[in-house]
């Protein structure tokens, strides 16, 4: 059965022979008959040389057609979605499967409309029968790679069952060890018994050198793993390499005091999906009994470091309720005094001692140059940084840089009127840890005596504006009154000429476009959801005068031929 519920079957040979051609090809040239695909399961890959996604699922594919084609029953047919013959033969010159001729326009055509490819990477299954298996190839392949095969759905649903089965009976051997390896390694190749490990607290760490989160957690880990060490703490950490590249592979296993699986092991990336990966840094705690103690301590070991050891869920009350005092107690001096580093810098450069923001209500602006959101909001905050300046004299800004270079930090700094930390100071790293910035811009609005009142000013800012100053709760919950006294007597719902299909329903919304002024808009509107149809209160409610007269488009723009690249997937323009 194919997914949308309907038997799809296909005849492989009128699927890919002309009336000019009865084979496929490979990428030496050789001519394949097509009458050889009889019987075998068959991948039919839809993908270009000029496509990003498509570039980095290859090598997935690769892997797992080597590791499969042994088997004598399955193939691959590669169609070229390429602009011209040279692209298409660098192309294929990196795939060991089949190919329809590049020069078969009208195949590749075809098979384009026949399997409904809409965007690429694209891969459909077929089974031996011709009947389609999968339209969703991509995601099998990445998910489960040839322990897939034959990618049906009854094989999915039993891996699944194994990894249920797994998760119940979980040991430090189910998780780290593979048919044929018992062991870990160690930076000079020797092997390390998984046996040995048993007992032990015991850290998966998911590694990708290339990825700078991971190489700066890395320093972070290598000091809290020697600490305990130092302590004689029964614990371990195994690095599950995440790299492409054995280079970088081999050059950060020599840069660190762990173990590790192999090089590209299977468990790897089967580890990725069982602990369900989703963001770098990750360490995953096993306990001693081989049972999953916690998802991921990376942020932990950032902020409390050894000290978070053992990592077991009475260890992170405590660590909370430190936390906890740690917040009530924060000052000016805590979060922004370091040794000497006792100052922040004016626009003149002079040094403004950190003292002297002690009863000011002030902004910590994490951002950056080169970070496309922080430069759209840097313009609103001078703006509000100005209109509350103009009021309320206790207040102030510091730009905390993630810029690369000297040079980009005083480019961007030159747009601000406000406070700065000097650029590649040392106390932009404990003041990411303390403030929990995972991405950038983030603005933390500290209060008069330095303890935290919110991290999320940058959203208040864009939906009040200076009206939201000094960001405590209370004077949110005013401008919830203010709100919600200022809708008082409007109805719930209005019908409207515009959109005489739905009510429009009374909505708080953080901004839209009116669709009848075309300008923008934000805490109240009437809308319907259900159509995206947004207008101003005023524009909804006014006394219409007569019938609005309303311009049509005669003719609608052609969308232009060629692709649309998201970063995960190339779809066709519409």
């Amino acid at each position: 059965m194919a997914e949308n519920g309907e038997v799809d079957v296909h005849d492989v040979r009128s699927l890919f022979s002309s009336s000019e051609r009865d084979y496929l090809v490979r990428n030496n040239g050789d001519q394949v008959a097509i009458a050889t695909l009889q019987g075998k399961r068959l991948g039919l890959y839809f993908s270009a040389s000029w496509c990003p996604p498509c570039q980095r699922f290859t090598p997935n594919l690769v892997d797992v057609y080597d590791e499969l084609v042994a088997k004598g029953d399955f193939e691959v047919i590669f169609v070229s979605a390429d602009e011209d013959v040279e692209s298409f033969n660098g192309y294929f010159s990196k795939m060991p499967w089949l190919a329809v001729p590049f020069t078969d326009s009208k195949t590749r055509e075809a098979l384009d409309g026949r399997f409904k490819v809409k965007g690429i990477p694209h891969l459909v299954f077929l089974d031996e029968n011709g009947k389609v298996l999968s339209d969703r190839g991509v995601m099998l392949v990445s998910e489960y790679g040839a322990e897939g095969y034959p990618f049906t759905p009854e094989r999915v649903k039993e891996i699944k069952e194994q990894e249920e089965e797994a998760r119940r009976n979980q040991s430090l051997r189910s998780i780290l060890e593979s048919p044929s390896r018992d062991f870990v390694i160690t930076a000079n190749g020797n092997k390390a018994l998984v046996t040995n490990l048993e007992g032990k607290t015991v850290g998966l760490y998911f590694s990708l050198s290339s990825f700078k989160k991971s190489s700066d957690f890395t320093g972070t880990l290598v000091k809290t793993y020697n600490e305990l060490k130092a302590k004689e703490e029964n614990f371990e950490i195994i690095m599950i390499p995440l790299d492409d590249d054995e280079e970088s592979f081999k050059k950060e296993l020599d840069g660190v005091p762990w173990l590790s699986l192999p090089f590209k092991d299977k468990k790897c990336e089967k580890l990725v999906r069982y602990f369900e990966l989703s963001t770098l840094p990750t360490l995953v705690i096993i306990g001693p009994d081989g049972k999953t103690l916690h998802p991921n301590v990376a942020d932990a070991i950032e902020e409390h470091g050894a000290n978070a050891y053992p990592f077991t869920p009475d260890k992170f009350s405590e660590l909370e309720k430190i936390e906890k005092a740690r917040l009530e107690a924060q000052t000016f001096e805590s979060v922004l005094v370091s040794g000497d580093l006792d100052f922040v810098v004016g626009k003149d450069g002079v040094k403004i001692p950190v003292s002297d923001l002690v009863g000011k209500y002030t902004l910590l602006y994490f951002s950056a140059h080169w970070c496309p959101p922080c430069r759209a909001f840097t313009p609103k905050l001078v703006e509000t940084y100005h209109e509350i300046k103009a009021k309320h004299d206790a207040f102030e800004v510091i730009f905390i840089s993630s810029d690369r270079d000297q040079a980009s930090y005083e480019e961007y700094y030159a747009t601000m009127p406000w406070l700065s930390l000097p650029f590649g100071d040392k106390r932009k790293q404990s003041l990411s840890r303390v403030f929990k910035v995972n991405g950038i811009p983030l603005l933390a609005a500290l209060g008069p005596t330095g303890k935290t009142i919110t991290t999320e000013a940058r959203g208040l800012i864009m939906l009040h504006g200076a009206e939201a100053f000094p960001f405590t709760d209370e004077r949110m919950a005013e401008i919830e009154a203010e709100y919600a006294e200022m809708a008082k007597g409007w109805p719930n719902k209005v019908k409207h000429e515009l959109h005489e299909e739905h009510e429009l329903v009374l909505t708080r919304s953080q901004g839209y476009t009116c669709d009848e002024c075309d300008k923008d808009g934000k805490i109240w509107a009437y809308s319907c959801e259900e159509c995206n149809f947004d207008l101003h209160t005023e524009c909804a409610l006014k006394e219409s005068n007569g019938k609005k007269e309303t311009e049509t488009e005669t003719e609608t723009e052609k969308a232009n031929e060629g692709w649309i690249c998201d970063g995960e997937v190339c779809y066709k323009a519409p």
